[in-house]
């Protein structure tokens, strides 16, 4: 149902599964102690930094199940050749499918080093490709908290580039620890993908 592998211009996206990331190299990209600062990397998303290898052998499994289930495609991020840190992972991403809505919902993690190069819009791209020509659904959302200006200016530039819009704040939405963060939704349709001028 879903592609095992998505490729845009700079990106390859492969299925996020045993076959194509250690649980030891997710871990040491997502893990405190291993050279980069994730305070600002998990400051606005509904996950904390990996304590063990077995947190991030855990992600693995339960994105397999979610595939098998075909509640939702998640994959790796690594760019391609002729890119910086080629082949390196670089994030992960994910389609959650809600099929009684027609619905898929995007999510991304992106280290710190891959900041900046426009990579959010691109693998946001492929996915919203999947979601309306292969799976056939009619709306597509994305989101990010409060505060979390980075995210924004990223999300309003491909929702525009694909024809899509700002719906509003969807207030206590995401658990975060010890609080519940407010989410600024953005959604493109079908129609308004289809209609969007990307040249």
């Amino acid at each position: 149902m879903f592609p095992d592998e998505l490729e845009t211009d700079r990106l390859r996206l492969e299925r996020l599964c045993h076959e194509t990331v250690d649980a030891r190299e997710l871990y040491e990209c997502f893990a405190r102690g291993y050279g980069e600062d994730l305070d600002e990397v998990f400051e606005h998303v509904p996950q904390t930094p990996y304590r063990t290898v077995m947190d991030a052998h855990e992600q693995i499994e339960d994105a397999e199940t979610r595939w098998a289930d075909r509640d939702g495609a998640e994959y790796v991020i690594r760019p391609r050749d002729g890119e910086d840190r080629a082949g390196e992972l670089a994030g992960f991403t994910g389609l959650t499918c809600q099929w009684e809505r027609r619905t898929g919902q995007l999510g991304l993690i992106l280290r710190k080093p891959f900041w900046g190069r426009e990579y959010s819009g691109e693998r946001a791209a492929a996915l919203l490709e999947l979601a309306f020509d292969r799976l056939d659904l009619e709306l597509v959302t994305a989101g990010h908290n409060e505060g979390n200006e980075k995210s924004k200016r990223a999300i309003e530039t491909y929702i525009e580039a694909n024809g899509g819009q700002y719906d509003g704040v969807l207030r206590n939405w995401v658990p975060m620890d010890d609080a519940v963060a407010d989410l600024h939704r953005y959604t493109v349709t079908k129609a308004q993908y289809d209609a969007a001028d990307r040249e």
